[in-house]
This record gives C-alpha cells, sequence and structure tokens, in this order.
C-alpha cells in the first residue's frame, strides 16, 4: 500500500513539473477580434512560444501577442495580437494607403485590401516596436494612441502554431 502511494505521489509530482515547465515557454490563446483577418480569425486558438524573446527582441514579420493598457471588461489588462512592422530606430511611414519602412514599401500582401489608413511619419523609440493588425481598416494598433509604440517587456510571445480550427492547423505565417 505504501509504495503504491509513493508511485500515485510520484507520478503527480512530474506532471506538475511538466506542465510548469511547458507553461513557463508556450501559452495558449484565443483570437477574438477581426483585427488579424486574413491571417487569423474569431475563435482561432494559437499556442504562442514564449522562448524566441528571452533571447532576442522581436522582429519584422512577427506576429506576436502583447498585454496593453486597454481594458477588458472586467477591468484587467487585454492582450492584442498584431503583427511587426518596425523595430527599434526603424523610419515608418503611411503616405496614400502605402506602408514603407525606412523607405522602402512593404509588399504586404498579408493584409485585408490594399490601402492603410492614416498619414504616419515615426522613428520608432529604444525598447519598442511598431505593430498593425493584418486588417488594416478594422485594427486597433499602433497606429492609435491608445496602443502606440508597444515596450518590447510587455510582448509575451510570437504565435507559434494555430490549433483550431482543425482543418487550419499549422504554423502561422
Amino acid at each position: 500500500m505504501r509504495e503504491e502511494i509513493y508511485e500515485w505521489l510520484k507520478t503527480i509530482v512530474i506532471a506538475v513539473v511538466i506542465a510548469m515547465v511547458i507553461t513557463a515557454f508556450v501559452r495558449p490563446t484565443l483570437v477574438k477580434g477581426y483585427s488579424m483577418y486574413p491571417t487569423l480569425n474569431p475563435y482561432n486558438y494559437l499556442i504562442i512560444n514564449k522562448v524566441p524573446y528571452m533571447i532576442h527582441n522581436p522582429e519584422k514579420g512577427d506576429i506576436v501577442v502583447f498585454k496593453s493598457h486597454l481594458k477588458t471588461d472586467r477591468g484587467g489588462e487585454k492582450d492584442l495580437i498584431k503583427r511587426v512592422i518596425a523595430v527599434e530606430g526603424d523610419h515608418i511611414a503611411v503616405t496614400d494607403g502605402k506602408v514603407s519602412v525606412n523607405g522602402e514599401i512593404l509588399d504586404e500582401n498579408y493584409i485585408n485590401g490594399e490601402y492603410t489608413s492614416g498619414e504616419i511619419d515615426l522613428t520608432v523609440p529604444k525598447e519598442t516596436i511598431f505593430v498593425m493588425g493584418d486588417n488594416r481598416e478594422n485594427s486597433l494598433d499602433s497606429r492609435d494612441e491608445r496602443v502606440g509604440f508597444v515596450p518590447i517587456d510587455t510582448v509575451r510571445g510570437k504565435v507559434l502554431v494555430r490549433l483550431y480550427p482543425f482543418n487550419k492547423i499549422g504554423t502561422v505565417k
């Protein structure tokens, strides 16, 4: 009897340790809005990887989850999912519906439509990134002062894989 209890305790402890290790490096998240359409849709279930940003800063093109100062219905800080458009030191401009970084117009075949609203001419400050949703006309992102430049230390992780819907399981580009 004593050995059986010991085996059960050992199994439970190992399971808890494995769960803690996994959650230290990956985290599930659910897409709730249309700001990343067509890349992501509402109710897509994603796994984000925390490891890349323990090693280096976010890079242009990464789809990241970050903590914003926007409030949820319950009063907590909202997590947002956006694409990194520019990083520290980059000059970003939005002119005539086109986005350019460091003077080069971006080829944004991932966005919904062909136009990006707003007129922007900024340089990304140290320790921050500039993010936008792929559904530019329906995205609260760095173009809005409520989000603005995203401090790197608020980035929770990089989108690794989509688990749901099942017909779209795989990496997210």
